[in-house]
């Protein structure tokens, strides 16, 4: 209502006071430590760790906007890229096309040197929101108008983040607790604190969920503790998703840091497990798929292009594998043809013409946990 007055908190800066006793959590830190260095030695011996780092940043992406309450599926995605038409609606899977192409951002721009900074973050925000939902949003700057959580206005809302001229002042204090070499956390203690902090800053006016989670794997990847950006937390975080929201909110309400934290780095290694696991078994499937497709004899050499093709293009029609592959079309349509009969690949449309091929049994695997949260 007009005129009400509201209380917008304001969050001290890092580290946490009273100061957060790390001694009860150092075996999660080492459990998670350890999970994260077998997933970082399981991804450097992939045969083919640029497809497994593609996919796996599309199913990222997927998750943290369904968290956000997108509808759009891996398939969804896959369809959008491969210019077909999706079954959800378009600003649904932009919005997840668009988190691929931040994190890509993210991870070049500190390939060249930017460190993790509100620049960084503006210039990946400014990706994030390019077109679709929130493109009107102001994307790349820091709000200049009050936002919430929950309800209709900031007086019934269940969160009111810091007023507009506080966030600068908010963010450079973030900014130089990450980059604080006397910090005597760990490196994973520091992005729990990292991520929950820019959360209860909210320095945008939409894409701050994905945007503080893009932040985790950035702190994680600019360390050194990642070479190649493989961890995502969204799986954890979408099946948690009330538990997230409810630990964020107590550690604004309650400074209840240590709850926060033992969350996060459960979620660190159980994702990490599961990745490392993934990871495992696709390329098992792949290996497996090559060794059926090896029994074709002569038709063996151009089936398997098409599989290749198939492993980074995993929902194709034979005029994209055209404009790729160095076959005719009529060479293309015969390995499709041997590869649906071995059980490779299947027809989605159920059409004679405009037909769309799907690597089934790798986009059943990429898809384990992607379901759309109703």
């Amino acid at each position: 209502m007009a005129g009400e007055v509201v209380r917008a908190y304001l969050p001290p800066p890092l580290p946490p006071h009273p100061p957060v006793d790390l001694g009860p959590f150092y075996g999660q830190i080492e459990a998670a430590n350890r999970a994260l260095g077998q997933l970082q030695g399981v991804t450097t011996i992939l045969p083919d760790t640029p497809l497994f780092l593609y996919m796996n940043v599309r199913k990222e992406a997927l998750l943290s906007s369904q968290i956000e309450g997108t509808q759009s599926s891996l398939s969804d995605l896959l369809l959008f890229e491969g210019d077909f038409s999706p079954s959800v609606p378009l600003d649904d899977v932009k919005e997840v096309s668009n988190y691929v192409a931040a994190m890509n951002l993210g991870i070049k721009r500190l390939g060249e040197g930017l460190p993790i900074s509100g620049r960084l973050l503006k210039e990946i925000h400014s990706t994030l929101l390019r077109t679709g939902r929130g493109s009107a949003q102001d994307p790349g700057n820091y709000r200049r108008s009050q936002n919430w959580i929950g309800g209709t206005r900031p007086g019934n809302a269940i969160y009111v983040p810091p007023v507009p001229h506080k966030i600068d002042d908010c963010m450079s204090n973030l900014e130089r607790f990450i980059h604080d070499r006397k910090n005597p956390f760990p490196l994973l203690v520091r992005a729990a604190f990292a991520h929950a902090q820019f959360e209860s800053i909210h320095p945008f006016l939409d894409g701050n969920g994905r945007l503080g989670r893009l932040l985790i794997t950035l702190m994680l990847h600019a360390a050194g503790a990642l070479r190649e950006p493989v961890l995502y937390l969204s799986l954890y975080l979408k099946t948690h998703r009330e538990t997230y929201y409810d630990l964020l909110q107590r550690v604004r309400t309650k400074g209840e840091w240590e709850r926060w934290l033992s969350f996060f780095l459960e979620g660190v290694e159980r994702t990490s497990i599961r990745a490392a696991e993934a990871a495992t078994r696709i390329t098992g499937l792949f290996q497996d798929d090559r060794k059926r497709i090896q029994s074709l004899g002569r038709s063996a050499g151009s089936a398997l292009q098409v599989h290749q093709y198939a492993q980074t293009r995993p929902v194709f029609s034979v005029p994209g594998a055209s404009r790729k592959l160095p076959m005719s079309s009529p060479t293309i349509r015969k390995s499709i043809r041997h590869l649906v009969g071995l059980g490779v690949l299947s027809e989605t449309t159920g059409k004679r013409r405009d037909q769309v091929f799907v690597y089934t049994n790798y986009v059943l695997a990429l898809s384990q946990g992607t379901e759309p949260i109703k």
